[in-house]
């Protein structure tokens, strides 16, 4: 293929072009770089934290949970003995509160001691699942970034915070030293048109979203939310769908505050004496929103990535599954199949506050009133119900709600997780079939592999319930079949190309001492896509804790291409596919490729916790769909390591990288996110753990 061909092929990509480069452009911020910027430490003067920036952090507050027990022996290990900030951390038991075993409770209580000795706020089993109970405690407050070591920290974007999660070592860092990097993501604005017809809800609009865009089109995307349709939806239709940005693949969903947010916040003021929700606070929230409205929205210039809309009238309920998220489809289509369930589940951080109980108790009473006897779960369906905390259950108790659910032959859980993440009573067994309000479907999430899972809104899982086959309400209370119309769904997409990228800030654009401005390699390529961390580091030696860095230089790489340790070379750089790092969250597959002498890996894209976990460990991810493109279009007979002959030179902190044929011409030149200060530093170190150590020792 000709020197042109190939950069025609490129050019075809464009519109896939690395986003740091687009959002370095002229233009105004998004709301996600706004309240990043807010919360940005270390900054140049003057400088503008733009998609694609690595930027030091410091959050408003780190939440973790029962993974608090492997936080701190982290915390420990890295020297720290005191919290930076005693205030910032929010500790909040939820996942296994089922579990009274003495070794749990014994787990429990440590988190709980230490949060004592600390001095932090801590939340014990029992309170709710911990992103309600952020939100309701008003931890997570409209304008604010909050970080949590749980992927479902998305949900703050529905109030209005930039929610987001961090994996384990950040949250130790963040609790020794207040703050953590970030690279600031794409963003796509996804506009909401017109308003969703009666019955039809907020589970229903991000169900549908996952399935009609479920090529990766967020993937490691922040999402904002926009348009009349947005405005439109109550708070717990906002949180629903922020919460389930996670299963569309994006690291956080927002809505921007307007009238609906203050009204709910100035209700919940109205509940009682409050530290941080109560009249006083949401009366100053009122008034910093009046008094500056371009704070608390997205620039009119601001750059997206790309944005994609759906028209909310369009839309009838949908249910996705069985076992993806990916798939979905009208329950109009699904119900005719009369697919039989045996077990149905209200409950989980995305669907079971007070508004979703209510839904569902008012199809029990529906079915009551048409039949005019009492009703019960249907035979051989097994119902599970669970408030979102503590205080969801009491309204639904003061408001009758629950009640009617338990007469119905619903089995109580207590406020927590529990199924939804395969722990405590309740679980699909081999063969079985449930539907669920939760999150997530996966095989095996909520039990056996050898069970199939469905998701829908909690108005179809208490019908569902009581008729024993997926179904409306409609249906459950008419007594016949009464399935939603069926009709087509609008929605569309538009990827937006950058304006060249404008002169960056001197300051923010140069190397710190120790740091590289370029490195140079034989460029090694991955054609793959989707090359998981069993493919980079195999399982088997994952709990193998005596494998030297030797060992690990001769096994990475294994599962995907034996040939891989023999043809490395230290210095080389690594290009691979879309999805690079995708799969669990073992740390040694970015170790492994630092075993090998690789210090850059550039990728198409990356899981997300895999980059976090290859900065933390002094490995740089950086992203290039376009040098990606132009590869594959060069090499389109690659073996699954190829030795190019090329020699990538990336200026790192100028944001660029050319590739050089064996003659020394530049075969190709495309953009690189630029690596910041922040970055940097933790680089220099050789990781975070060795970062917080340096902190704290000068600051001693």
């Amino acid at each position: 293929m000709s020197f042109r061909l190939l950069v025609a092929a490129a050019a075809a990509q464009a519109r896939r072009r690395t986003y740091s480069q687009a959002a370095r452009c002229g233009g105004g911020q998004t709301l996600v770089e706004k309240i990043a910027q807010r919360h940005a430490v270390d900054l140049a003067e003057g400088e503008v934290v733009r998609s694609g920036d690595f930027i030091g952090i410091r959050p408003h507050h780190i939440m973790t949970h029962d993974n608090t027990g492997a936080v701190i022996p982290k915390f420990s290990s890295i020297g720290a003995r005191r919290l930076a900030d005693a205030q910032q951390p929010v500790f909040a038991l939820d996942h296994d509160i089922q579990n009274t075993s003495a070794k749990n409770q014994a787990k429990y209580a440590g988190i709980e001691a230490f949060a004592k000795t600390h001095g932090s706020k801590f939340y014990p089993a029992g309170r709710g699942i911990a992103h309600q109970v952020l939100v309701e405690e008003g931890h997570a407050w409209p304008g604010t970034m909050v970080v949590g070591s749980d992927s479902h920290s998305n949900m703050y974007g529905g109030v209005g915070c930039l929610g987001t999660p961090v994996v384990r070592t950040d949250a130790a860092a963040i609790w020794a030293t207040a703050q953590t990097w970030w690279q600031a993501p794409p963003v796509a604005r996804v506009e909401l048109r017109g308003e969703l017809a009666p019955g039809v809800v907020g589970k229903d609009v991000i169900v549908a979203l996952c399935a009609l865009f479920a090529n990766d089109e967020v993937l490691n995307h922040a999402v904002e939310f926009v348009g009349d349709g947005a405005k439109s939806l109550p708070v717990e239709d906002r949180l629903a769908i922020a919460n389930m940005t996670t299963e569309w693949g994006a690291l956080a969903g927002l809505f921007a505050v307007d009238d609906v947010t203050l009204r709910w916040y100035d209700e919940r003021a109205e509940r009682g004496a409050h530290a941080i929700v109560n009249p006083d606070t949401v009366a100053k929230l009122r008034r910093d929103v009046a008094a500056d409205p371009s704070r608390w929205t997205a620039d009119p210039d601001a750059v997206y990535a790309k944005t994609l809309w759906l028209d909310l009238s369009s839309l009838t309920p949908h249910v996705a599954g069985p076992d993806s998220v990916k798939i979905a489809q009208p329950l109009g289509e699904l119900e005719p199949r009369r697919v039989h369930i045996h077990k149905a589940y209200l409950l989980s951080c995305v669907n079971s506050r007070q508004k979703d109980l209510r839904e569902a108790a008012d199809v029990v009473r529906g079915v009551q009133e048409a039949r005019g006897v009492p009703v019960k779960v249907s035979p051989g369906v097994a119902w599970y119900v669970a408030a979102a905390s503590s205080q969801v259950l009491a309204d639904a108790q003061a408001s009758g709600d629950w009640q009617v659910l338990v007469d119905a032959g619903a089995t109580p859980l207590p406020p927590g997780c529990g199924p939804c993440i395969g722990l405590g009573v309740g679980l699909l067994e081999d063969g079985e079939v449930g539907i669920s309000a939760t999150n997530r479907n996966y095989k095996g999430r909520m039990g056996s592999k050898a069970a199939h899972t469905y998701l829908s809104s909690p108005a179809v899982v208490a019908a569902s319930a009581l008729q024993g086959y997926i179904c409306s309400p409609e249906t459950a209370i008419s007594g016949t079949a009464h399935p939603p119309s069926v009709r087509p769904v609008l929605y569309g997409s538009q990827v937006h190309v950058a304006k060249p990228a404008a002169a960056s800030l001197d300051a923010a654009n140069s190397a710190i001492s120790g740091f590289p401005q370029s490195l140079s390699g034989r460029l090694i390529f991955l054609p793959a896509d989707n090359l998981n961390t069993d493919g980079i580091y195999p399982g088997k030696y994952t709990y193998q804790d005596d494998i030297s860095r030797e060992q690990m230089r001769a096994i990475v790489m294994e599962n995907y291409d034996p040939e891989f340790a023999r043809l490395v070379r230290p210095d080389d750089v690594v290009v691979a596919g879309a999805n690079f790092g995708t799969g669990s969250s073992r740390e040694q597959a970015a170790t492994a490729i630092l075993a090998a002498g690789v210090r850059l890996v550039i990728c198409a894209s990356a899981s997300e916790t895999f980059k976090r976990n290859a900065v933390n460990n002094g490995l740089l991810v950086l992203e290039s769909p376009v040098l990606v493109a132009w590869l594959r279009a060069a090499f389109p007979e690659a073996p699954l390591t190829a030795v190019t002959g090329l020699i990538a030179d990336a200026d790192l902190v100028g944001g660029k990288i050319a590739l050089m044929d064996s003659k020394g011409a530049v075969a190709f030149e495309t953009g690189l996110p630029r690596v910041g200060k922040a970055a940097q530093e933790i680089i220099v170190a050789g990781g975070l753990e060795n970062w917080v150590r340096k902190r704290m020792a000068a600051e001693r």
